[in-house]
């Protein structure tokens, strides 16, 4: 029996085959061709159901495919939208439109979690699983409809009504700041070692190379086309490593007993490199014009370096688009004087 004739078939309980179609509607804009898929996408593994051949039956495997074509689509949706604007950028914006806090808030707005099926407690408060089945509908939506059919669903239903790529893009997570408290608050050495200093053979840009160390233990490199990229790089990376590797905590707090001759424990958890983004514009707002989201002016008590998805809303436009691009661009990639 083929793939699509098992998923085709599987028995979910849902009130009605109705009320699956008006909900998935009122999330995608058009009714699914092959149910199915939809309802693959919206088993999590707790549920352990298996096909006939014993096989779990669950999302992950759409999950890995909507990872793919989110990275694509979206990819191709900034680069049309900031044109001549740089890689790093890009990446960047890139980045925080499709992480994994944002595609669990998107989740929940759009009411996707209130489909998923789990065990135990309730996913909607859980960005990782709604996160992972907004992946998994995306991988749906292309082995149902097609690749234009996801790029159709990300331009009009996400970007055009529930994100303002803009303001993403002009903000920016300052991970450097965060390893920085979290070294303070835990009384580590830390400093940025600069590795290389170079010019980039194409544009004959500079390129600068760091990497981190704490309590002379190295951490994890970064190169850009500033020292403040290189160094935010850096320090993303190194967030990262503390977050995934206990060892690489306890060998600094070792070279930092051996330095103090006092034995201590983290006083702070390391902080996520996923921060809690509140960028995405709720449904009972006034829907942001196609890819020209509106944004509002920074007061001169904010952060401008800080990616604080909090402020960022539907308010009427007060700065040119072109002016909002150019300072996030400046922001991004201007070289810091050291």
């Amino acid at each position: 029996m083929r793939l699509s004739e098992i998923i085709d078939r599987i028995k979910l309980p849902f009130r009605k085959e109705k009320e699956l179609f008006s909900s998935l509607y009122g999330i995608m804009g058009f009714y699914p061709r092959n149910i199915g898929y939809y309802k693959l996408a919206l088993m999590h593994k707790s549920i352990s159901k298996r096909n006939e051949k014993g096989k779990p039956l669950n999302n992950e495997r759409l999950e890995f495919l909507g990872d793919a074509l989110l990275d694509a689509v979206v990819g191709h949706i900034v680069y049309d939208h900031f044109e001549g604007k740089r890689e790093g950028f890009l990446t960047n914006t890139r980045s925080k439109l499709v992480s994994r806090d944002t595609l669990g808030k998107l989740a929940e707005e759009m009411g996707l979690t209130r489909l998923i099926l789990s065990s135990g407690h309730s996913s909607s408060h859980n960005s990782y699983v709604a996160g992972n089945a907004f992946e998994a509908l995306v991988g749906a939506i292309y082995l149902d409809q097609g690749y234009d059919a996801v790029m159709r669903f990300m331009k009009k239903r996400i970007l055009a009504r529930l994100i303002n790529i803009d303001k993403v893009a002009y903000k920016e997570v300052n991970f450097k700041s965060k390893l920085l408290e979290w070294s303070q608050k835990n009384r580590v050495r830390m400093e940025f070692r600069m590795q290389k200093q170079d010019k980039d053979k194409e544009s004959g840009s500079p390129v600068f190379k760091f990497q981190v160390f704490m309590e002379n233990i190295p951490g994890e490199s970064g190169q850009g086309f500033s020292k403040k990229e290189a160094q935010q790089l850096a320090s993303e990376a190194t967030l990262k490593r503390l977050k995934r590797e206990p060892q690489f905590i306890d060998a600094i707090f070792a070279a930092k007993t051996e330095r103090t001759k006092m034995e201590e424990m983290p006083t702070m958890s390391v902080p996520d490199t996923e921060t809690e983004q509140e960028f995405v514009i709720h449904q009972e707002e006034k829907p942001a014009t196609p890819l020209e989201p509106t944004v509002a002016q920074p007061t001169a008590s904010e952060d401008t370096d800080e990616f604080d998805l909090s402020d960022i809303t539907a308010t009427p436009q007060e700065l040119q688009r072109e002016d909002i691009i150019a300072a996030a661009e400046a922001a991004a990639f201007a070289e810091e004087a050291r």
